[in-house]
């Protein structure tokens, strides 16, 4: 399955650019937009987190961390 119309949505969502994301993703704001992002939707959070073989709760705890 393609991750086209996720990072599109994505984007449009964020108002990112490709180069905007590509430059920010070091960025605190970045991480936890892209981790909101993926949280909000279930198949989208189950489906980068079978593509990382990791928890889906590995994305929310991530996003727990960034908060401190």
């Amino acid at each position: 399955m393609s991750d086209t119309p996720r990072s599109e949505r994505f984007l449009a969502l964020t108002g990112l650019t490709p180069d905007a994301l590509r430059v920010s993703l070091g960025e605190p704001a970045t991480l936890a937009a892209v981790l909101d992002f993926l949280c909000a939707h279930e198949p989208d959070l189950v489906a980068a987190a079978d593509a990382l073989q990791i928890a889906p709760s590995e994305f929310a705890a991530a996003r727990e961390r960034l908060e401190r």
